[in-house]
């Protein structure tokens, strides 16, 4: 009940999110660099695309600047822009791990999942795995549908990275786009308890709990983040989305 309108839910989510960071003091700064648009330092309003093109014109070969315009791209939903972006930042930091996470993440926002796993797995020293660019790699994978590939990805992520937040969140996340609500809210809990946990892992908690029903759970969560036109907004996004499933149940029902 659920499973293909939920999925392509939890899959666009999944995918606005690809992946949140910030942990330690030490992972927060490479964090907020590798996705500022998880941490929120990072929009895809036309003031910031523009503000970062016009540095990205003067200072073309600044890695900082290479991933925060491709990420600004990215938001705006100019995946393709951004993958350009990032193949030119790939020509100059050829074994820079950072370049190669911002261009996998371009890669699977334009859809392009073979390619950016290819570049996730480049980004990967098997002595010495990354957590951020296995994050990322479960990322594409649940992108392309390979959920229990995905958990697989996460769990070794989860073993170098106990208490990073992004790592849970994204394991809740995997688990919703297969309408496993239960297991989803479970890691999602996890994961809005921990340091560094963001916004947008405490509202995926509130949708994952509407998605099962309880929708005065769900509105007081959103309540805590959000105006309260965007929290009816999201209320009855959700109510479309089960109400759509409904009908769909019926429609295969007199199959």
């Amino acid at each position: 009940m659920r499973v293909q309108t939920v999925a392509k839910s939890m899959r666009i989510v999944l995918l606005a999110g690809v992946a949140t960071l910030a942990l330690s003091a030490c992972a927060s700064n490479r964090a907020s660099m590798t996705d500022p648009i998880a941490t929120g330092s990072i929009t895809g309003d036309a003031g910031s695309v523009a503000q970062l093109a016009e540095r990205y014109k003067a200072h073309p070969r600044d890695k900082v600047t290479v991933i925060y315009y491709a990420a600004a791209l990215r938001a705006a939903g100019q995946p393709e822009q951004a993958v350009s972006v990032l193949e030119a930042g790939v020509s100059v930091f050829r074994n820079d791990i950072d370049i190669k996470i911002a261009y996998a993440k371009a890669l699977t926002a334009a859809g392009r999942f073979d390619q950016a796993l290819n570049v996730a797995d480049s980004a990967i020293d098997p002595t010495l795995p990354d957590w951020n660019a296995l994050l990322v790699k479960g990322a594409i994978y649940d992108q392309s549908g390979k959920n229990a590939a995905a958990r697989a990805i996460y769990t070794q992520a989860l073993l170098l990275a106990p208490n990073e937040a992004s790592l849970e969140a994204n394991m809740g996340l995997s688990f919703a786009m297969t309408n496993e609500l239960e297991k989803a809210e479970q890691h999602l809990r996890r994961a809005v308890g921990m340091r560094g946990a963001t916004s947008q892992i405490r509202q995926n908690l509130a949708l994952v709990i509407g998605l099962q029903g309880r929708f005065e759970d769900s509105r007081a969560l959103f309540a805590r983040e959000l105006p309260p036109e965007q929290v009816e907004a999201n209320m009855s996004y959700i109510r479309a989305l089960l109400t759509q499933q409904s009908r769909w149940d019926l429609i295969k029902g007199s199959e």
